[in-house]
């Protein structure tokens, strides 16, 4: 076993160097078949592990590989930890970044970094890999830093383009922001259970669940809500939840195929994984998963909202990402750990696809990503269109699709508990599911239906893209709607998980109770709210922009402050800019008047330049060349010190 999980995590290591240290010599069609291929064992071989849990009932896989480091009794080791939630998230991470890499031959055909493209997209499969199976505190931020490092180099990687480098440094430093409270939680850990392996920590967290620690004297605080906190923080970054959320929808200035890799189905769900994975220390503190539970809430709702009156096809599909990681985040608050990672696998699919689908629009149309400058093309790109149908009905949650399992589940979660913050989350999610419908079938119907909007140029050369696009649109639309049929009852109702994730708080067991099977509860699912509110989205949608689409411009004018405030993404951006890059380049500029020109090269520098030019004119004043000068020096002087020994000696 461990040989196996070596290859599934180095395998696109393997790949990376090559492509990236050897790509002149191997050429562009080297560089895509070596990194396809690792990333192709590692897919069979993840897709193998998950095979025996299923069906051979393997027993969870906990060792350490070697030992990196041991000081004062603690020991820092790279090790893999594999049981059913690793073995799920290892499969969706390669599957997804195996049907990444096949459509990048299509998008990435022209560009001159293609060897880079392919050597950056394989290091972050590995960085992934590495984060998923750690089993111990670590090797995840290892992988947590390592992620974020290829995220920054990809979402940059048009480096000449002025927006990409601001978008990947904006991406860097809001991420640094959460990765410093994970760090602290980390840190935490180490002090007070004395170990980073994530056994030996869930063994003893119970019996620290009282203990608190005084951050400010006098003022004791619970130990686990403080390290569950500054972990989650770490969460709130990486997956971009509310006010952490601003570098993700520029982060659309990166090519399309990693918007689909990263900010779809892998980097931005780590929070979510790990906060299941830390499940057993969440539980024991209730405040922490209240913080969660609205932040969640308030991510899914509001970042939805400003993806209706998006206009550029990729940021809408990426405000639609931060609005299901609130709902995925939301479950995690309401202690409904199956049910965020069973929406974290469906989502997965349907986003990537939905990416995908977007990037195959962008390149029939030479990069025109203006969804006003569209319409129409369903008949030039019947696959792009059918598949993101399907991605489409899946996201809204209609029933019988993948999204529909795992959002249902979430609602009804959330609804049962009891739960500060719980009545505010579950009006927010519940709005929130009306608000996907709108801007899902606002995308679909200004990209692919009625009149065309197209110059005549783009018109005629508007085409399905290759195979090399369309087989994964295809391979990815089947999971997006099937894959529940299977999954759903496993994973939200059955023992699926065992003890990889811990739920001391069971707020889907009313849910359990009515599961009557997939199609059952598909066709529940059309006398319950969440799944009219969608239809009433869909609804208003197709009026509005089917029908009737002069009225959307009389919507905007009757709603003008409304439209502002959410065009302008609620003003963080510019609060941001002002209040935290102003600051800095206020108090940069402070030290640099203050500091280097006042006191280094003011008083130190030319201060001390300024003594040694006075001194030497007072030296040459007195340093005549005329011997009667010196004469009359020497008297003066003589004449001093015996006046001075005289007023000594009295």
């Amino acid at each position: 076993m461990e040989n196996q999980l070596l290859a599934i995590a180095l395998a696109p290591l393997f790949g990376a160097i090559v492509a990236g240290l050897f790509g002149r010599q191997i050429g562009r069609a080297g560089a895509h078949w070596i990194t396809i291929l690792a990333v192709a064992v590692s897919t069979v071989l993840s897709l193998d592990v998950l095979r025996r849990f299923l069906f051979e009932d393997m027993e969870p896989f906990n060792q350490n590989v070697y030992t990196w480091l041991e000081s004062g009794g603690i020991s820092f080791s790279i090790g893999f930890l594999v049981d059913k939630l690793t073995a799920v998230m290892m499969s969706v991470v390669t599957f997804v970044s195996l049907m990444v890499h096949i459509y990048t031959i299509g998008y990435m055909k022209d560009d001159p970094g293609y060897q880079r493209f392919f050597a950056y997209i394989s290091l972050f499969t590995f960085s992934m890999l590495m984060l998923v199976m750690a089993n111990n505190f670590l090797q995840l931020f290892f992988g947590w830093e390592a992620v974020g490092l290829v995220s920054y180099l990809l979402i940059g990687f048009w480096y000449k383009k002025p927006t990409a480098i601001f978008a990947n440094l904006k991406a860097f430093l809001v991420n640094r922001v959460g990765d410093f409270g994970f760090l602290l939680g980390i840190a935490a850990v180490l002090l007070y259970f004395g170990t980073l392996d994530y056994q030996q920590v869930f063994d003893t967290a119970p019996g620290l669940s009282g203990a608190t620690i005084e951050i400010f004297e006098g003022k004791p605080w619970n130990l686990m809500t403080v390290v569950c906190i500054l972990l989650f923080i770490g969460a709130m970054g990486k997956s971009a939840q509310a006010p952490l959320h601003v570098w993700l929808p520029d982060s659309m200035e990166g090519p399309t195929p990693i918007s689909a890799l990263i900010h779809a189905a892998t980097m931005v769900t780590a929070g979510i994984f790990m906060v299941a994975r830390m499940s057993p220390l969440f539980e024991l503190t209730e405040t922490a998963l209240s913080f969660v539970l609205v932040i969640g809430a308030i991510t899914a709702f509001f970042m939805g909202l400003i993806g209706i009156v998006q206009n550029d096809i990729k940021r809408v599909v990426a405000y639609s990402t931060l609005s299901q990681l609130g709902y995925m985040t939301a479950a995690l608050g309401a202690s409904a750990y199956s049910a965020a990672v069973f929406h974290l696998m469906t989502h997965a699919f349907f986003k990537a696809l939905l990416f995908l689908g977007a990037g195959s629009v962008i390149i029939a149309l030479h990069h025109q990503q203006d969804m006003r400058n569209m319409g129409g093309l369903r008949k030039y790109m019947p696959i792009t269109w059918i598949t993101g149908i399907i991605g489409t009905l899946a996201l809204i949650g209609f029933p019988g699709f993948s999204g529909f399992y795992s959002k249902d589940a979430i609602i009804s979660a959330v609804s049962t508990i009891d739960r500060a913050g719980a009545g505010f989350a579950q009006w927010m999610l519940v709005a929130g599911v009306f608000v996907t419908a709108l801007y899902s079938f606002r995308l679909l119907y200004l990209t692919f239906h009625g009149e065309t909007r197209m110059d005549e140029e783009t018109r005629s050369h508007a085409h399905e893209s290759p195979w090399v696009v369309t087989v994964p649109l295809v391979l990815l639309a089947i999971p997006s709607v099937g894959i529940s049929w299977w999954a759903a009852e496993p994973m939200l109702f059955g023992d699926f998980w065992g003890q990889a994730i811990v739920m001391e708080h069971d707020s889907l067991a009313h849910l359990r109770e009515i599961w009557t099977g997939p199609l059952g509860f598909a066709l529940h699912g059309f006398v319950t709210l969440p799944v009219w509110l969608a239809l009433a989205g869909a609804g208003l949608a197709t009026y509005i922009y089917l029908f009737n689409p002069g009225i959307a411009d009389r919507i905007q004018g009757a709603l003008k402050p409304l439209h502002t405030l959410l065009d302008r993404k609620y003003w963080f951006d510019e609060i941001y800019q002002a209040l935290f890059a102003g600051g800095s380049r206020l108090l940069g500029k402070g030290l640099w008047k203050g500091g280097d020109e006042a006191l280094i090269d003011g008083l130190v520098v030319n201060g001390s330049a300024r003594t040694v030019g006075w001194l030497s004119g007072v030296v040459r004043w007195l340093q005549t060349g005329r011997l009667y000068t010196y004469a009359f020096a020497m008297i003066i002087g003589l004449i001093a010190m015996l006046g001075a020994f005289v007023l000594w000696a009295r």
